[in-house]
């Protein structure tokens, strides 16, 4: 006799028992009731049940069955097999992501867990996350937004570490711009807000830390002097953006864990797309990864309006270095160890621009005096002037 018969057996014996001390009016419905943990429904249905001329013995039909929802052993193998081979060492919800997107599997989180927990393929958690404190988001889409970087092994078969530079929303926690660089800085700065800009519009409020390259800061761990800007404060002073500083890492809480999440997914799915290159690794995590990451984290906002500003100036004449250069007696311009001949003019103070192609220009105030290579060679240009806001 199965375990399913047996039980069922039990439940029969005990009903008859209890249905013979209701007919000989020894209980009320209620005591029947709770001697057999049914509700008074229940049981008047279950009574009716027995007493019907065609009853086996089995008050669910359904016990015995095979569900037909219930998975095949082929499909258990399966996600087995897919797990052990291709993905072994991702976290559960990260192979489960990509089960549904690239391998066709349509059962649940939870059925896909318990699966690998039952093949010892991954450790059942014995406790919960660490207990925290939740900041706001903002109301809005652009709002504010986090810039940050983190050092990392990002591409295992590059074989040393590279910086990874995310730019995301606070309201909704979509990534707006990420890309990979060998070393963070000023130039990876100003192009994830360029990308972000082009992409969604101008945006209120840019939040991040103190690096030397977002803030001066006279004392090593003291405030920030917001009276002397680098490239990148000047550049969002010129953009009207505020720029906030974090004072603590609790501050950055949301960057930090958005950091934990890509540190364990992206140099798994870098590794198994065999990604070798720095290029390479950027070109997956722009047309592969990040459209599956934010389609999976974005949270929506709380308000469907949004606080971006569509841009429509010259965005590559804000989003470069900046320095002012007097013009030596041989009408050239130093800058970097390079000579940057200039042609004559009256004008006598100017200024260097550095674009993020890594070109050179000479201004004087909105006048373009040359364009020059990385080499310091002159480069011939139509006489423009540089537009300026009234």
């Amino acid at each position: 006799m199965t375990r399913v018969e047996v039980n069922e057996e039990i439940v029969k014996v005990r009903f008859e028992e209890v249905y013979r001390r209701f007919i000989d009016g020894e209980i009320t419905t209620e005591e029947a009731s709770s001697l057999l943990h049914f509700s008074s429904r229940t049981f008047l249905r279950k009574r009716d049940q027995y007493e019907e001329e065609d009853f086996d013995g089995r008050f669910d039909r359904r016990l015995g069955r095979r569900s037909g929802l219930r998975a095949v052993d082929e499909e258990i193998a399966y996600v087995e097999g897919l797990y052990r081979e291709q993905y072994r060492g991702y976290n559960v919800r990260h192979f489960y992501s990509l089960a549904r997107r690239h391998h066709g599997v349509k059962r649940s989180y939870s059925w896909v867990k318990n699966t690998l927990i039952r093949a010892h393929l991954v450790l059942k958690s014995t406790r919960g996350g660490k207990h925290r404190l939740r900041r706001e988001r903002k109301a809005m889409v652009g709002m504010m937004l986090h810039q940050d970087g983190s050092r990392h092994l990002w591409i295992p078969d590059l074989g040393y570490p590279v910086d990874l530079i995310v730019t995301l929303d606070d309201a909704t926690s979509e990534v707006t711009s990420a890309f990979f660089v060998e070393e963070e800085g000023t130039l990876s700065s100003l192009k994830g807000i360029g990308e972000t800009i082009e992409r969604y519009g101008l945006f209120c409020s840019l939040y991040t830390d103190r690096g030397s390259h977002y803030f001066y800061t006279p004392q090593a761990g003291g405030k920030v002097d917001k009276s002397r800007l680098t490239h990148v404060g000047r550049v969002l002073k010129k953009l009207g953006v505020q720029h906030i500083e974090s004072y603590c890492p609790q501050g950055r809480g949301r960057s930090e864990r958005m950091f934990g999440t890509l540190q364990g997914r992206l140099p798994k799915e870098l590794k198994t797309a065999g990604i070798k290159t720095l290029e390479d690794a950027n070109r997956y995590l722009k047309e592969a990864y990040l459209p599956a990451h934010n389609a999976e984290f974005m949270v929506k906002p709380e308000s469907e309006k949004s606080a971006y500003i569509p841009w429509i100036g010259n965005l590559e004449e804000i989003m470069c270095y900046e320095e002012e250069r007097l013009v030596q007696m041989d009408n050239t311009v130093s800058y970097k160890g390079l000579k940057l001949q200039i042609g004559q003019s009256e004008h006598h103070y100017h200024y260097v621009k550095e674009y993020l192609n890594g070109t050179l220009a000479i201004f004087h105030g909105p006048r373009l005096i040359g364009t020059y290579n990385n080499l310091g060679q002159r480069l011939e240009t139509k006489k423009t002037t540089k537009a300026t806001a009234s």
